[in-house]
């Protein structure tokens, strides 16, 4: 049997994370999960896993589960606020986390638990963005694995089992394109949230969603990629493939391509990653290639789409400029949602971010810096669109 935390269990990653508990019989065991604030998706949680620890980020969440265990006699931890995740991804009866929290949140109960020697499930893009230089030489000290869980990176890590990394030629991440796919500006000045948000294959939360649609999803997965394969950014290249069959691929230097093939289904990267090395018995459908009928290939629209050019651009300066765009990103995509601004002022937003924090990004990738400078551009987007 395998304990596991699972940091973000009630978002979209997360849930899909307990499908495949589910189905896993008593292979997997959850000590640990976290939320925000949404009490009553934990609560039924916490009736059907019977976790020994819950962690809400919300205060008055946190007491309202609290008394929820009290009330039924439930022996059960429940702590709050970065303190909690941070003591839930360490336990001592754990050997995975599974890291499904949107955002930079998720940065530093991740090194706390790598800290701790936990294997790492990895679902939040953020940790590597802003910090895969940390991250990475923290996992390598202290023999920690990183298993991705995003369906690209998990494409590219399967498709890399047995070579090394003087094989590789480059890395090709594919791009569903979004609800937007083949779209100019002159349209994408009038979408509506709403729009934004109705993405054409996956089932994802709404901050995801928007990424997914101005393509910054994609330009984060560069980043990531970077870190988790060693790989310079000349030699990764996005490829638009709108069926969301071929989830990446790698390029050798015979010039062979390695795909890595499935349904679009976040529990197959999930159960990969939670039980790897080994494969278990589907937990999705197979494809069926007579009604799939034919895969198609574009190239991205980097002048539409700025947002993945800005995030190729931010993953070669390096430094603290990934900060930068994740956290200009983050606000931009908030205020979107609110409707405080209009979708292509993401990418309006992030760009001016980037050239008025140019020489705080200079400074040294520490986590101190990462989370001032972090701070600094949110405080700053928000004094101006607020």
């Amino acid at each position: 049997m395998k304990n596991i935390s699972i940091l973000g269990v009630t978002g979209s990653v997360g849930t899909q994370t307990l499908d495949v508990v589910r189905k896993s019989g008593e292979e997997i065991k959850i000590i640990g999960v976290t939320a925000n604030s949404s009490i009553e998706k934990m609560k039924e949680i916490i009736d059907e896993f019977k976790p020994k620890y819950v962690g809400m980020m919300d205060i008055e969440s946190a007491k309202n589960i609290k008394n929820y265990c009290i009330s039924n006699n439930l022996d059960i931890v429940v702590l709050e606020g970065m303190d909690g995740l941070k003591t839930i991804a360490s336990l001592d009866e754990i050997e995975m986390v599974v890291t499904s929290i949107v955002g930079m949140i998720g940065l530093v109960p991740t090194l706390c638990a790598i800290e701790a020697g936990k294997d790492i499930a990895l679902a939040n893009k953020e940790t590597l963005v802003v910090a895969g230089e940390l991250v990475m030489n923290k996992a390598r000290d202290m023999g920690a694995k990183i298993l991705p869980v995003d369906s690209e990176h998990s494409a590219i890590f399967q498709a890399l089992s047995g070579y090394t990394e003087k094989d590789i030629k480059k890395i090709i991440l594919t791009a569903s394109g979004g609800p937007f796919r083949g779209k100019d500006t002159k349209y994408l000045k009038k979408v509506t949230v709403a729009e934004a948000l109705k993405h054409p294959k996956w089932k994802m939360g709404k901050k995801i969603s928007i990424d997914s649609a101005t393509l910054m999803n994609k330009g984060l997965e560069v980043i990531e990629a970077h870190f988790l394969f060693n790989c310079d950014y000349d030699n990764i290249e996005v490829v638009v493939h709108p069926q969301s069959i071929i989830h990446s691929m790698v390029e050798y230097k015979d010039a062979s391509i390695i795909a890595q093939l499935g349904s679009a289904d976040m529990r197959l990267p999930i159960q990969y990653a939670i039980n790897y090395p080994e494969r278990k018995a589907e937990v999705a459908n197979s494809i069926n290639f007579y009604e799939v009928g034919s895969l198609t290939f574009e190239r991205p629209d980097f002048e539409t789409f700025k947002c993945l050019k800005l995030a190729f651009k931010a993953g070669r300066k390096g430094g603290l400029t990934p900060t930068v765009l994740n956290g200009a990103n983050e606000e931009a995509v908030a205020l979107l949602l609110e409707e405080k601004i209009q979708f292509l002022q993401v990418a309006e937003i992030i760009e001016e971010c980037m050239e008025y924090f140019k020489e705080d990004a200079t400074k040294e990738l520490n986590l101190n810096n990462i989370l001032e400078l972090d701070e600094k551009v949110r405080k700053y987007i928000r004094s101006i669109y607020n």
